[in-house]
């Protein structure tokens, strides 16, 4: 029989399978008896903190956390957010209608695209970008309009540089700034520009902001809902998972628009229902923690690895830039290599796992991306076998 009629198309549309593929290399190579040094997936290897833990763990034992949660968040969670929204931004949210609790930033961006858009719309993706944002057009029949971002520019898109027979096909367009994996930073004038553009054009701004808490040498980064009107036309993503290490539990929440909110709830009302009970509570901790100033900021601990790492491969010859935040290295590969293959045979060779650039879109082409989420002395190992395998190997000769 034909296995191949119970598989949807959909999923060859779904883009890189890049992800799985390192997962098997990383497979291979252990087989092969190296040491990996897993620097490709985005996963922090630290816990949240003790006080979160045991937070947690007394939630999950109240009998109570076990009923359905609600899609949209308990009272107490979206308060929360609020709360700390005003206090990290200066932006004012109304819990009820601008607020929605989620199963991590990548729940709400893979969904997004089924409440507020209808097959054959167009939507701008920034090129190079996060996968899932293709993913969740895909799985709605949207179509991807790649939106350039350059490195000669900053990778900031020039938004007077897409004709307008672009705009008049796009519902909403994605921006991520601080960027994965570009590690790229935009200043409020930049958002200025981008609702401009929205409003003028009618198009849904969407601000993925999952990494608003990791940046380095005292730059804060700001939401786009500082952006006078930016509610009109505007709806931002924020993780717990990053800031707070809580990337397991699954949390994060979206803001803005009251009225992409209540679409995006009501799509999600006839998918799950909500967030697991005790782990709003440990995200309400945490947040608490966070105002309150107890909890060390996560920001400290990568840019400390940025240092390191940075600088070790700096000394091994490979001079990558410094990334301004984000937990991850965007690097430029030697001529000669295709991104790919620069990715496959470090691994092969070293046991240095990275992420093909070109996994992120056609223009990330030429670029690896590295993760920060080993230990100060294992990224310097890693940094070692990095400097002797641009020493001692050729391309395409893996």
């Amino acid at each position: 029989m034909n296995q191949q009629r119970w598989r949807s198309g959909r999923l060859d549309r779904l883009g890189s399978a890049i992800f799985s593929e390192v997962a098997e290399w990383k497979a291979a190579a252990r087989a092969d008896g190296l040491d990996v040094i897993a620097l490709d997936i985005g996963s922090p290897d630290q816990p949240p903190a003790e006080e979160i833990r045991e937070t947690l763990a007394a939630a999950c034992m109240q009998p109570e956390a076990y009923r359905y949660p609600g899609t949209e968040g308990t009272g107490p969670f979206r308060e929360t957010v609020a709360r700390w929204f005003e206090r990290r931004f200066g932006v004012g949210l109304d819990p009820a209608n601008e607020i929605l609790s989620l199963m991590g930033t990548q729940d709400g961006l893979a969904h997004l695209a089924l409440a507020v858009t209808d097959p054959g719309d167009g939507a701008l993706l920034p090129d190079p970008g996060y996968p899932v944002y293709g993913a969740g057009l895909a799985v709605a029949g949207v179509t991807p309009i790649p939106l350039p971002l350059d490195e000669q520019k900053g990778y900031l898109p020039d938004f007077d540089a897409v004709p307008q027979s672009v705009w008049d096909k796009v519902k909403f367009m994605i921006l991520n700034y601080p960027s994965n994996p570009l590690s790229a930073v935009a200043d409020l004038a930049f958002f200025e520009r981008a609702v401009y553009a929205a409003r003028r054009h009618g198009v849904l701004l969407v601000h993925d902001n999952a990494y608003s808490e990791m940046a380095f040498d005292g730059y804060r980064p700001p939401s786009v809902l500082e952006i006078p009107g930016s509610f009109e036309v505007a709806i931002e993503f924020h993780s717990l998972s990053k800031t707070f290490n809580l990337a397991g539990t699954r949390l994060g929440y979206a803001v803005g628009n009251r009225q992409v909110i209540a679409n995006l709830r009501a799509l999600k009302n006839n998918i799950d229902f909500g967030v697991f009970l005790g782990t709003q509570t440990a995200g309400i901790a945490a947040m608490e923690r966070d105002m309150e100033g107890t909890l060390a900021p996560v920001s400290a601990l990568y840019e400390r690895r940025r240092d390191v790492f940075v600088g070790r491969l700096r000394n091994e010859g490979w001079d990558v830039p410094l990334p301004a935040a984000t937990m991850f290295v965007w690097a430029r590969i030697p001529e000669g290599w295709s991104s790919r293959e620069f990715s496959r045979s470090l691994l092969k060779k070293t046991g240095v796992a990275s992420i093909p650039g070109n996994a992120f879109g056609d223009r990330g082409e030429g670029y690896v991306r590295l993760a920060l989420v080993e230990k100060e002395e294992r990224l310097c190992e890693a940094a070692d076998r990095i400097g002797a395998f641009l020493r001692s190997s050729e391309p395409n000769n893996s």
